[in-house]
């Protein structure tokens, strides 16, 4: 059996996550407080992170790296496509969800408001909490623009790219961070996700000190 060392709303945890469910794949979840930055863990990653998958006798760090291993070993079902144009594009997505949304909006919400209080670093600063306000808007506007010409966001079928951005929009939706009038299609394409078998686990996610909204695992919002 593959063991994961996550935290429940990290969205890089998230995806490896999905990946695993998706493919089928049995898992022990285990939380890991990398913070504390204990020996034993900087011996799973010495660079301090989460997601840390064991499987197969290998030790992996790094989500993007793990899903693509996942996909490679367990080529079905698929959730990479065949072209090369096509997987650019999926990867591409990836890189957008995983750097730019995550700098610009997971970062600012998601961390000044849950990470910060768990990790005993202080209180949210209201000045990052505007910025990924404001940029989050900006994101789910392009993630409309996209979905207006494409059934899911890479194209036709779904994809990693698809994960990548359901465990960032899911972990902000787990704080009610989300705007669902903000765009039809953007919420058609979420409540189409997270309806999959996948999506169970991520859905029962419970953080003390953090009740989900009633709306979070529900599946017609």
């Amino acid at each position: 059996m593959a063991r994961l060392y996550h935290v429940p709303l990290s969205p890089f945890c998230r995806k490896v996550r999905l990946c695993l469910a998706e493919k089928r794949i049995e898992c022990e979840l285990v939380e890991e407080r990398y913070w504390e930055q204990n020996a034993e863990f900087l011996r799973r990653n010495p660079a301090g992170k989460v997601p840390v998958l064991q499987l197969n006798g290998r030790t992996m760090s790094e989500s993007t790296p793990i899903c693509e291993y996942l996909e490679e070993m367990n080529p079905s079902p698929a959730l990479m496509p065949r072209g090369a144009d096509a997987r650019y594009e999926v990867r591409r997505l990836v890189a957008w969800f995983d750097d730019k949304f995550h700098h610009e909006v997971t970062a600012n919400l998601l961390y000044e408001r849950v990470n910060k209080k768990i990790t005993k670093q202080g209180f949210p600063d209201s000045r990052n909490v505007k910025a990924g306000a404001r940029a989050i808007k900006y994101h789910l506007d392009y993630m409309a623009r996209l979905l207006d010409r494409r059934r899911w966001l890479a194209g036709d079928v779904m994809t990693l790219a698809d994960f990548a951005a359901a465990a960032h929009i899911s972990a902000l939706d787990y704080i009610s961070d989300v705007d669902w009038h903000r765009s039809e299609v953007v919420r058609d394409w979420y409540a189409k996700i997270k309806s999959r078998p996948a999506f169970r686990g991520i859905l029962a996610d419970q953080v003390p000190g953090f009740p989900p909204p009633p709306h979070y695992a529900d599946l017609d919002f």
